[in-house]
């Protein structure tokens, strides 16, 4: 089920990280099968525990469902479920972006979800053979300094960002998560040579390398920098933490439909072992609630997916931002995207 190129791949950085998850898995030796009537469930969770923590103790406090959280990096943590693979003690997965979903997916690694859970969000936003569900809505944005640059002086596609009139006023984060997956999302929407060209662009005009988007920020915010290409929420973070009236960062989003404009999604999914385990689909159910979509509004400032949940505020609709039918799956190519950028020399 799992003896597939991409597993193949995953597997292999799994073997490499599994020192480093640690506490997040158990040896074979150790592995149970799935207890579909214990009242509990274990979660990997790619996603930051102090923002979904609450919310799993909001599941647990309704539902009386205990949920195990192993936390670790998203792409690890596919890395490990594939290396598990029927093995796996985990029920639910967690994901940060949808290409982890995708590799998994494509893997065999998931159960087919209940209707009303995987048709619980716009199809835009979830598989498209139900094996996963989006959760929340993470949008690219440009993130300028307003004492330097006008809104209107900012291009409408981000390979606007190789004119030179940018020359060494644009910052990016090329070993993050949501960079790659943009990159995907050129690379498999426009072709490999207009992501080349795209990349070797910013190398040529000479782009400012951070380590996270939360750094982008901060130079923006300190004058370092012009423009960074970011996910949206990072500034509204900012704002709860030091007020708004003290950030200075604005916000543009790119054309609606290019990869410049991304809406990547963070998902859930059930593992194959755990088909038919009620407190797992619970806990998904739970997820895509209006009571969890409206918490993930209000606590990570992510866009709600579930239709008639208001998103944060100051925000365009979600469906402003959305053009064409990409498939968010097709994000699961990251290992050409991690190739492609080292090749071009931006890291």
């Amino acid at each position: 089920m799992y003896l597939n190129r991409r597993a193949a791949a995953l597997s292999a950085v799994a073997v490499a990280t599994m020192s480093a998850l640690g506490g997040c898995g158990a040896d074979a030796d150790e592995q149970t099968d799935n207890d579909n009537s214990d009242n509990s469930i274990v979660l990997y969770s790619g996603r930051d525990e102090e923002l979904v923590g609450p919310i799993i103790d909001a599941f647990t406090q309704e539902s009386g469902i205990e949920v195990e959280v192993r936390p670790g990096d998203t792409t690890e943590l596919a890395a490990q479920l594939l290396e598990e693979g029927d093995s796996t003690q985990a029920d639910v997965f967690l994901s940060q972006d949808a290409g982890a979903l995708g590799a998994l997916a494509e893997a065999g690694a998931f159960a087919t979800l209940p209707d009303d859970v995987a048709g619980a969000v716009p199809a835009a936003f979830t598989s498209t053979d139900d094996t996963w569900v989006g959760v929340t809505g993470r949008a690219r944005v440009f993130a300028y300094d307003p004492r330097d640059v006008e809104e209107s002086e900012l291009p409408e596609t981000v390979q606007g960002f190789v004119d030179p009139r940018w020359s060494g006023e644009v910052a990016v984060a090329p070993t993050n998560a949501s960079f790659q997956a943009f990159v995907t999302a050129l690379r498999v929407s426009e072709g490999e040579d207009v992501a080349e060209e795209f990349l070797s662009g910013l190398v040529d005009n000479d782009v400012q390398i951070y380590e996270s988007n939360g750094d982008i920020l901060a130079a923006i915010e300190d004058g370092q920098v012009d423009v960074g290409l970011i996910n949206h929420y990072y500034k509204y973070e900012l704002a709860a933490e030091v007020g708004a009236e003290n950030v200075i960062t604005e916000l543009k989003f790119a054309e609606p439909g290019t990869a410049g404009a991304l809406v990547n999604v963070s998902g859930a999914g059930i593992l194959a072992g755990a088909e038919g385990d009620e407190d797992a689909e619970e806990l998904v159910r739970y997820l895509v609630s209006e009571e969890a979509q409206t918490a993930f509004a209000e606590q990570t400032f992510e866009y709600p997916l579930v239709e008639g949940v208001p998103g944060p505020e100051g925000l365009p609709e979600l469906s402003e931002l959305v053009g064409g039918d990409f498939d968010l799956a097709r994000l699961e190519s990251l290992d050409e995207t991690t190739a492609l950028i080292q090749s071009v020399g931006l890291v």
